[in-house]
């Protein structure tokens, strides 16, 4: 069996609230004992409702926030273990793309500058053998070449994003994590950019990442889609077996997705139905994290975490009412 580019497992991602009055601490589980894996030119999407740990989870993935514990290895190396020289080293792999364009870009840099960066500081090539460089980034991700001496406010947030993944391929990663990266995008300009990331991963053998809180556009670019609620992954399945999704919170994920047929939106709608969300922050330490609006959960769910169980080939979910 080959081994994984990125294997996760038992991650958890704690901060501390303090209260500063009382001097108390308060625990806020950001991430809560998440295991998955991504093999090699193979896109995972993962989903679900903002503030559910996603961006979390990628942060700690790229090693920009160090967890609370579990490991996360990345083409046979612990990243959770690294020094900083070897994260270094391990980062020419492993790139992200944002979810705002412009925020991730110096305005008062060129286009050109910025690409450069990242082959500037791990000492790639001379100045001429990096401006070619640049120029085939521009031309392969579907802009011209002499825009590189423009600056960003010159271009609009698609161009920007095509500009942002540009500059996380120039150092040749194995790994793109894509953090909500087309949420921000009109329609249109959005399935450009899911087509530019699909044609990249072939030519490039990329593995992605992709981050996102709609259905529609992970299916069109994911191999395998997992569900993530309330910190924890509570399915995992084929993409292109959405449909067949068993846990509830996936079948409420699908039936707020915009279908083109109206009879099969209110079928949707009316299998999936979820009880109004309590405000304040989630409980996921204990017992299921739908338990407060699942129309079903039952004493178990209250009391006791469900763990994944594989329900097929490779088709996972973690609920108690599923055997």
């Amino acid at each position: 069996m080959k081994q994984p580019l990125l294997s996760v497992a038992n991650l958890k991602k704690h901060y501390i609230d303090r209260d500063t009055f009382f001097a108390r601490k308060k625990v806020l589980p950001a991430i809560e004992n998440v295991s998955l894996h991504v093999d090699r030119q193979e896109t995972l999407g993962i989903v679900g409702e903002s503030g559910c740990g996603k961006s979390t989870l990628a942060r700690c993935l790229m090693g920009l926030e160090q967890p609370t514990s579990g490991q996360v290895q990345f083409d046979g190396i612990e990243i959770t273990a690294a020094g900083p020289e070897l994260l270094r080293q391990l980062r020419r792999k492993l790139q992200i793309v944002f979810q705002d364009p412009y925020a991730a870009l110096n305005p008062f840099k060129t286009v050109g500058d910025s690409i450069a960066e990242p082959l500037i500081n791990y000492n790639l090539g001379n100045y001429h053998e990096r401006q070619g460089k640049i120029d085939q980034l521009l031309i392969a991700v579907g802009l011209k070449s002499e825009y590189k001496t423009r600056y960003p406010h010159q271009f609009s947030g698609g161009q920007l994003q095509r500009i942002n993944i540009a500059r996380a391929l120039a150092l040749n990663p194995a790994l793109v994590v894509c953090d909500e990266a087309v949420s921000n995008l009109d329609g249109i300009v959005k399935a450009q950019i899911v087509d530019l990331l699909r044609r990249l991963q072939a030519e490039h053998h990329i593995s992605y990442i992709f981050i996102s809180h709609d259905l529609n556009v992970v299916k069109r670019i994911a191999d395998r889609v997992a569900v993530m609620l309330g910190g924890k992954i509570v399915e995992i399945l084929p993409a292109q077996d959405l449909e067949n999704a068993r846990h509830p919170y996936t079948r409420y994920l699908l039936s707020a997705a915009l279908t083109g047929d109206p009879a099969r939106r209110r079928q949707r709608n009316k299998s999936a139905a979820l009880n109004e969300a309590e405000h304040g922050y989630p409980d996921i330490l204990t017992g299921c994290a739908l338990k407060h609006r699942c129309p079903e959960f039952c004493e178990q769910c209250r009391v006791e975490e469900p763990l994944l169980k594989t329900i097929g080939s490779i088709h996972q979910v973690a609920c108690h009412l599923i055997g």
